[in-house]
């Protein structure tokens, strides 16, 4: 509802001096009881008048007796519809929370003609209507009412395989409870978005985060119904805790033609960020968004948000219509008009929000190769790889990954997803992760990656050999062995069975020990850099024939002491006295002591001479294996000891079958 009172009827003058304000004269809304609003502004008949004078207003919390102290409207942001939208000048509305009671003054040398206060109470009912505010010398507005819903938040839609560019977290304007009856008209469109301005709304700092949706509908009605233009001239609101509101409708994907920078609307998107920013800046979390929206609106049509841009401005206080303007792609408000808009404290932030919105992603790496191991710089993989990979940049400001193979894209991954999946061929390939930020800007991280899905081979079945050393009371020294190979090389081997162990991927053998009398069994498991394995494995049983079971030849003895085999031995110092066994085997090892006073003894295999084991050792010592041989196959062998110097002392023969 819309009352005029001529600014001529019973005006209330006076002078004073109020700080360093000299007024000469002002015309007083004296303090009035009115019905519930929380926005006010004050409008004026002719949307190009400036006056140079000062409005401020005060008012009554509602229910109460306080008066808030009086505070300045913003005034010098001119008419951002040029004239072709609008009826009306207007303040900036300013957001009071739950009111009552209003009192304005108004002074200065030159007044716009047709003042009048406009109260907005963005939280009634369609149906409630505010009585008119009658006052001397000014023109009033009924309280505007708006409908209510509850607020909802729009993200864009995500397809792993292709996904679309992601809009920003968004309450859309059915969300905030945008009034769609008011609006006039269809949307207007216009070319790529050129440069993004940031505005505030010089409504005041005096908000919660759960009022923000209430504030941009008193926004709306105030540019609707009380400066008459088609709706909200804004295409993005922030509040101070970083959530985006949906301004003009149209479309956030689109080029919508809004009202907000005079003379620069055309290819151009505005961000106000809720509240007055002349004296201080907006928190980190507006300055993300603003950022972000920006990205998202610039990027979009290869604008860089770091840039720069020649704009021919369309008329402005500031640019007369024809005249070229160099902005920066995300500019103030003031970069293109004569005004204190965004307000000191943001403006100086526009630097950061410039390399946020503009920056490429930042520390993008392999976090994982998943199903690849490192060796040697390069991953190796049996062919499914998963690469898992980071990056600094928050996720709001990506628009997606892609994942190239060869030089050829692979797959693409929305702007929240860390991980992908690739079958790889066999042979050598490079894969590439490449984050896109919204700005367009991108980064890459790659690894070489060799797809083996061939195990290794082995020559032969491992074999198993008895080995020179002590004979416990559980086992024989024997010695494992293996021929194991791979094209693109081993990594480790593992022995699993009667022993165990871990080895390098050069290892050939590892010793063991078999029981005497009992089967041994052995696993060997040779895996590739690719973590490909295959196994071969081998049992041996071990026997032992004592020195009685032995054809002798020459004088021999009997040892009885426990600390040889089945606690006795054969002794001889006859040159020339001899031992001989015959048995069917793979390996096999001669068992002897070990004295100060031993001898040597010449050894025969098959008829053939070995050569001379030599038995002396200066500390005593039972029970050793002091010759072995091994055959790759089993066979029936004869082994015969001769005694050719000094004493001997055989504890008899040990064989694998």
């Amino acid at each position: 509802m819309l009352q005029t009172f001529p600014m001529t009827e019973g005006m209330r003058l006076a002078s004073r001096r109020t700080g360093q304000n000299r007024w000469q004269g002002y015309a007083e809304l004296p303090p009035r009881h009115t019905e519930p609003f929380s926005l006010v502004g004050v409008t004026w008949s002719d949307p190009r008048a400036a006056g140079d004078g000062r409005i401020e207003v005060r008012t009554r919390t509602a229910g109460t007796d306080r008066w808030t102290p009086w505070q300045l409207l913003e005034t010098d942001n001119p008419d951002a519809s040029g004239g072709t939208e609008g009826s009306r000048g207007a303040s900036d509305p300013l957001w009071v929370g739950p009111s009552d009671g209003v009192q304005a003054r108004m002074a200065g040398k030159r007044l716009p003609d047709g003042l009048r206060v406009d109260l907005i109470n963005p939280d009634a009912t369609v149906e409630q209507q505010a009585p008119v505010l009658e006052t001397v010398g000014l023109e009033t507005v009924g309280l505007e009412t708006v409908g209510l819903e509850t607020a909802g938040l729009e993200a864009g839609a995500r397809n792993p395989k292709l996904p679309p560019r992601p809009v920003p977290r968004i309450v859309t304007r059915a969300g905030w409870g945008a009034n769609e009856a008011i609006v006039k008209g269809t949307p207007s469109y216009t070319g790529g978005i050129e440069v993004v301005f940031v505005h505030h709304t010089a409504s005041g700092n005096g908000y919660t985060c759960g009022q923000s949706a209430s504030i941009v509908r008193g926004i709306e009605a105030y540019q609707v119904r009380s400066k008459g233009w088609n709706d909200i001239g804004y295409n993005f609101l922030v509040d101070k805790c970083g959530s985006i509101f949906e301004g003009r409708r149209g479309g956030v994907h689109r080029s919508v033609l809004g009202a907000h920078t005079l003379g620069f609307n055309s290819n151009a998107s505005a961000i106000a960020v809720i509240g007055d920013f002349r004296a201080t800046g907006v928190p980190a979390a507006a300055r993300a968004s603003v950022a972000q929206v920006a990205a998202y609106k610039l990027g979009a049509w290869g604008s860089p948000p770091a840039g720069r841009v020649s704009y021919v401005s369309g008329g402005s206080n500031k640019y007369p219509a024809g005249r070229t303007a160099i902005l920066s792609r995300i500019s103030g408000h003031r970069d293109a008009g004569s005004t204190e808009c965004p307000g000191n404290g943001l403006y100086a932030q526009l630097p950061s929000i410039r390399t946020l919105a503009g920056g490429a992603p930042i520390g993008l790496r392999y976090q994982e190769l998943g199903g690849a191991s490192a060796y040697a710089g390069k991953f190796y993989t049996r062919g499914l790889v998963r690469p898992l990979w980071t990056l600094s940049t928050p996720s709001r400001m990506m628009d997606r990954f892609e994942v190239w193979l060869d030089g050829r894209l692979f797959a693409a991954a929305p702007a929240g997803n860390r991980l992908s999946r690739l079958q790889l061929p066999a042979g050598e390939h490079t894969v590439a992760v490449k984050g896109v930020h919204l700005s367009g800007r991108t980064a890459i991280t790659s690894a070489r990656i060799l797809a083996d899905p061939v195990p290794p081979e082995f020559a032969a079945e491992p074999q198993v050999s008895l080995r020179t050393g002590a004979v416990t009371e559980t086992g024989v020294p024997v010695r494992l062995s293996w021929a194991a190979a791979d094209d693109n090389g081993l990594r480790s081997v593992r022995v699993t069975g009667t022993g165990r162990g871990v080895l390098g991927a050069d290892a050939e053998s590892f010793d063991s020990a078999a029981t005497l009398g009992e089967a041994g069994s052995w696993t060997v498991t040779a895996a590739d850099r690719a973590g490909n394995t295959r196994s071969a494995s081998v049992a041996r049983t071990l026997v032992v024939v004592p020195e009685a079971g032995a054809q002798r030849t020459g004088t021999w003895r009997t040892l009885r002491d426990a600390g040889h085999l089945g606690s006795e031995a054969a002794a001889s110092a006859g040159r020339g006295a001899a031992l001989t066994w015959t048995f069917t085997g793979r390996s096999a090892a001669l068992m002897a002591g070990r004295t100060a006073t031993s001898g040597r003894v010449r050894v025969y295999l098959d008829g053939r001479d070995q050569g001379v084991v030599d038995l002396r050792s200066a500390t005593a010592r039972y029970r050793q294996a002091v010759w072995t041989r091994m055959w790759p196959d089993s066979g029936t062998h004869t082994v015969k000891v001769v005694v050719e110097t000094g004493s001997a002392m055989l504890d008899g023969l040990t064989y694998l079958r």
